[in-house]
């Protein structure tokens, strides 16, 4: 996998899926661009480690995406891939579930995808080249069920990916990773006796390492994938398969 010379800016990068993201995207010759909520210890320590710029928005504020997007490309780093990994999840039983984590879950994780994804499409379109990957998860599936918001909000990126890609083929390639339970930090917090009995269901037999999620984001967006689009690459252990 050869990403030389790409500018590559992934979302919620400070820890996580998207960390894992960065440093392989940066072994792989890539210009890595973090990002965070806020200029968090993790992320700051990230940049370090890395050598690598960071930015700082709320993914649901569309004014906060497009002034930092802008910021870039008035620096000259136009982006060349967009990798959409922030997430949240706060996800409760349904009739626990108040109408104000609802919303907060769908402008993180569906509009941050929204945001960030507008705003470098502007730029990717007049050059007629560039690459979204959006991060959903197996719970965006109906046989995978569970964690209501969480699972509708990570639906919607199938269907938005699919979408995306009809409208901006064949110049942007836009494709989505589903990643099964992955041993993070989201994961840990999460952590419900029901949870560890599906974790034990998989049957590779161990949860996923964020690397290996790594892996095939950026096999996407690799040149390798220039005959992708569209598509939603489950990465599960095989997990759905027993559902």
């Amino acid at each position: 996998m050869i990403l030389e010379g790409m500018r590559i800016l992934i979302t919620g990068s400070s820890r996580g899926i998207g960390a894992a993201i960065a440093r392989l995207a940066k072994k792989n010759g890539a210009k890595v661009i973090l990002h965070g909520k806020k200029e968090s210890a993790a992320l700051k320590s990230l940049s370090t480690e890395l050598g690598s710029e960071y930015v700082t928005c709320d993914v649901s504020d569309e004014q906060e995406v497009r002034a930092v997007v802008l910021g870039l490309e008035e620096k000259g780093e136009n982006i060349d891939v967009l990798i959409n990994s922030a997430g949240i999840n706060l996800s409760k039983p349904f009739l626990e579930q108040s109408g104000e984590s609802w919303n907060e879950t769908f402008m993180v994780n569906v509009m941050g995808t929204v945001n960030f994804s507008k705003a470098v499409l502007i730029k990717m379109l007049q050059r007629e080249k560039g690459r979204i990957i959006n991060i959903s998860s197996i719970r965006g599936y109906q046989n995978t069920s569970g964690s209501p918001a969480y699972a509708a909000s990570k639906a919607a990126i199938i269907n938005l990916t699919a979408s995306m890609a009809k409208e901006f083929a064949p110049s942007i390639l836009i494709n989505a990773v589903a990643p099964g339970f992955t041993n993070t930090e989201m994961t840990r917090q999460t952590m419900t006796e029901r949870t560890k009995r599906q974790i034990s269901e998989i049957p590779v037999g161990r949860l996923a390492e964020p690397e290996e999620i790594a892996e095939v984001a950026l096999f996407l967006a690799s040149e390798k994938a220039k005959y992708i689009t569209g598509q939603t690459i489950i990465v599960d252990g095989g997990y759905s398969l027993k559902r």
